[in-house]
């Protein structure tokens, strides 16, 4: 498999990191969150030449959301989604879109289990299950390039807040302890809002931790 390569939109109100993951050379892509505007993110995309053949969401908050039934409607890719995050996706309440003004109720094509690894399009990562932000919080983890798609549960020097409906902060230290600091050090870590870290950094230097 070719070196893997990652890019980044942010998009939206909350400033929310949309990925979008590939094989050097290649233009299939993977986009992790697409946070809001599905028709600007597969426009700027498919300008690049990239063809969006998969739409993997960290959890269901409205600012991780807001873009996938338009991005799914134009590039015709599946959504994957935790299996634990069903309720969060599928309730415009419990995932806040309700409140932030802009219902929104979307279903996973496909939910996955702690741990089962999604290929698509030749490009394998595995989902963790890291309960806390929301009760189905997950990140994707490519093991061969140490990439680690964090969503809301790990940022730089932070972790996601908890304050909203299903999250639990015991649970998500837990979450970050047990399924993520046990990963190598040099492990890059791409979080759902801000910049890029480590967790070999993580370790050293998050207070939550």
């Amino acid at each position: 498999m070719a070196d893997l390569k990652i890019g980044r939109i942010v998009m939206g109100i909350c400033q929310t990191n949309c990925y979008f993951v590939y094989e050097e050379g290649r233009t299939d892509v993977i986009v992790f969150d697409p946070a809001d505007k599905g028709d600007y993110i597969y426009q700027a995309l498919k300008e690049k030449g990239f063809l969006v053949k998969a739409i993997l969401l960290t959890h269901g908050h409205f600012d991780h959301i807001w873009g996938v039934e338009k991005l799914k409607e134009l590039s015709g890719a599946k959504v994957y989604a935790y299996e634990g995050e069903k309720e969060v996706c599928e309730s415009a309440s419990v995932n806040v879109s309700k409140n932030a003004g802009r219902a929104c109720e979307i279903k996973a094509d496909e939910y996955i289990r702690d741990g089962e690894e999604i290929t698509v399009a030749g490009i394998s990562c595995q989902l963790l299950a890291t309960p806390g932000h929301t009760k189905g919080s997950c990140c994707y983890y490519f093991e061969k390039d140490k990439l680690l798609i964090s969503g809301d549960t790990l940022f730089q020097e932070s972790v996601g807040r908890t304050d909203l409906p299903t999250g639990s902060m015991s649970s998500l230290v837990r979450s970050v302890r047990e399924k993520l600091m046990i990963l190598p050090e040099d492990v890059k870590v791409y979080p759902g809002h801000g910049e890029s870290t480590t967790i070999g950094h993580e370790k050293e230097l998050n207070p939550f931790l």
